[in-house]
């Protein structure tokens, strides 16, 4: 059978990245991007991407320095920023795979709530600081099994199968809460929420979401899981003749989404010290919508663990400032929209471009 192209070059140097632009299965050898047509380098592409992300960031924290100095820029409230940027942001990693290969995942909200209310019961607490934190993972990835099982191989669109999983697991986690808030005794786990455990002055949860990053950049841009992400995302029907097992991996992309939900859902634990069926409110619309302005394309093809994780922290700084300055909730979603309609707008033309 003959190798895919994809699969073939995993191991050289010219091996497109999947932060870029999805090289198509059928594309002739040795060409390489930006090498004809005209096009653009797609590394550089990237880096103006980020770039522009950085720059906006930048401006945010500029803003959040004029208006609140003595506020924003106190390195308690900055910890306090990246604490809330880590636990979305790690929904959002799993997100990011899931929309690159063309996909939507509008239940890891759901996921969570579930998740953390699950791993707060009397009786996993009773198996201590492990039980909490394998419970939580365990529900997550139960949850993106059924996720995969009823996308890959039921054939159901991932928009309606991921809605059901979300109403579903919110009732589920409001029967098992009784919509009262579980709260967590253990000392194990509140501790790594104080401030006595930061590591030379960074949070616990930072850390983990830092590790979740790296794990998720090297797993999209330096092994053949990423690879074959993008190409599915790019056109699954030639990634199908190719000899790739589509279904198979697109259940593996919905189990890595879970996980990654039952990992925040133990961080959610940790920063709240309870588990409430209100857990996760609109995180689906959030890591959508960081992926989104981070570069990651909607229909699939293209995605940047970078650009996304740069997303969840415009949103967060966004928020923080908005909070800081007792400006209402409306003005602050209204921005929010303005910056996912521009984010959407700018892609369209660098589409456009690169087709040129």
């Amino acid at each position: 059978m003959k190798q895919p192209a994809s699969e073939a070059q995993q191991g050289g140097p010219d091996a497109a990245p999947a932060d870029a632009a999805p090289v198509p299965l059928t594309k002739p050898a040795g060409r390489t991007p930006g090498g004809s047509g005209g096009r653009p380098p797609l590394g550089l592409r990237l880096d103006f991407r980020t770039l522009s992300l950085l720059g906006v960031l930048a401006a945010l924290i500029v803003v959040g320095g004029i208006t609140k100095p003595d506020q924003f820029l106190d390195t308690s409230n900055l910890q306090l920023v990246l604490t809330q940027a880590s636990i979305i942001g790690v929904v959002t990693v799993g997100m990011t795979f899931v929309i690159t290969s063309g996909g939507i995942d509008l239940s890891v909200g759901a996921i969570v709530a579930l998740a953390s209310v699950w791993a707060t019961t009397l009786a996993t607490q009773e198996y201590g600081f492990a039980g909490i934190l394998f419970t939580a993972i365990i529900v997550g990835l139960a949850c993106g099994l059924v996720n995969g099982v009823l996308i890959a191989y039921g054939g159901m669109a991932p928009f309606i199968a991921t809605l059901a999983i979300m109403a579903s697991a919110r009732g589920l986690a409001l029967q098992i809460t009784d919509g009262n808030t579980q709260v967590v005794t253990l000392e194990s786990v509140l501790d790594l929420g104080s401030r006595d455990s930061y590591i030379l002055g960074v949070p616990p949860l930072v850390i983990i979401f830092a590790a979740v990053t790296v794990i998720g950049w090297l797993l999209l841009n330096r092994t053949t899981f990423g690879r074959r992400t993008v190409a599915v995302g790019g056109n699954a029907e030639a990634t199908r003749l190719a000899g790739i097992d589509v279904r198979r991996q697109r259940l593996y992309l919905y189990l890595l989404s879970g996980l990654c939900c039952g990992i925040a859902a133990f961080m959610l634990i940790v920063l709240s010290g309870s588990g409430q069926n209100t857990n996760g409110n609109l995180y689906e619309l959030d890591a959508i919508a960081a992926a989104i302005i981070g570069g990651t394309l909607l229909s699939g093809g293209r995605g940047t663990i970078v650009g996304s994780v740069l997303g969840v922290l415009i949103f967060t700084t966004i928020t923080n400032i908005f909070a800081l300055n007792n400006l209402q909730s409306d003005v602050q979603q209204i921005a929010k929209g303005a910056i996912i309609v521009a984010a959407v707008l700018v892609q369209r033309r660098t589409a456009r471009n690169g087709e040129g």
